[in-house]
């Protein structure tokens, strides 16, 4: 497996390194949590072991950050001297998938990480993908062209409704009911939201995926990526 350490006690990274390079890891290091973060945003690591108190961004503040600016879910094993429930909870709820309290042995260490390598290697997030738009639908994350994209509420119940069904048309009266159920809105609200849709996912790219079908509905799709027929 692909390892980051990131720990600031230069002995302790050494011997974590020299004992999971034995067993066939690959080891990378960083001594503080931003240089640790930029890592572990860049690279498609296995596991991350993450110590808790770090210069520059403590454990916590990395892996919040990590779990909101990464489209991968690398599981995180955060080490810490302390050992008060409150502070465990504090690691996970900041997206920590394991803790470890220092001091503890190599082959407990080395026996977590396989067991959060494979289940990092396992299908863990729903993401819809059409063109160079993706949508993940457990984070909510939306992202064209590498850019992070934002939608209130009902942008988003619209741009799942249009990506799941895409290259499909959906009729007005199947995304208003997906949105507002029974209790439909006046007969503008619909065109007013697609408005803004388009605003935030089509505009400033340049090239169009929401498409209207006139007295129809609307479709999502790529048309680079639609063949047609000869």
């Amino acid at each position: 497996m692909h390892i980051l350490v990131i720990e600031d006690n230069s002995d302790l990274a050494a011997n974590l390194g020299d004992y999971l390079a034995d067993r066939g890891h690959v080891v990378d290091f960083a001594g503080d949590g931003i240089t640790g973060l930029n890592l572990a945003l860049r690279e498609p690591f296995d596991v991350i072991i993450l110590d808790l108190t770090l210069p520059g961004m403590d454990g916590l503040q990395v892996c919040k950050r990590l779990r909101a600016e990464s489209h991968r879910h690398t599981p995180v094993l955060m080490l810490t001297a302390r050992d008060a429930l409150d502070q465990k909870l504090a690691g996970f709820e900041s997206g920590a998938d394991d803790y470890m309290v220092k001091p503890f042995a190599l082959q407990e260490i080395e026996a977590r990480i396989n067991v959060l390598g494979k289940r990092g290697r396992a299908p863990s997030t729903r993401v819809l993908s059409v063109g160079d738009l993706s949508f993940n639908l457990d984070t909510l994350q939306i992202h064209r062209a590498g850019k992070a994209i934002t939608l209130n509420p009902i942008g988003l119940k619209l741009l799942q409704c249009l990506m799941e069904s895409s290259p499909s048309v959906v009729t007005r009266r199947e995304l208003e009911l997906r949105v507002w159920g029974e209790e439909l809105p006046d007969s503008d609200s619909l065109r007013v939201h697609i408005h803004g849709l388009r605003a935030a996912i089509d505009k400033p790219f340049g090239k169009a995926l929401i498409h209207t079908r006139h007295g129809i509905g609307y479709s999502l799709s790529d048309p680079d990526a639609v063949s047609t027929p000869a």
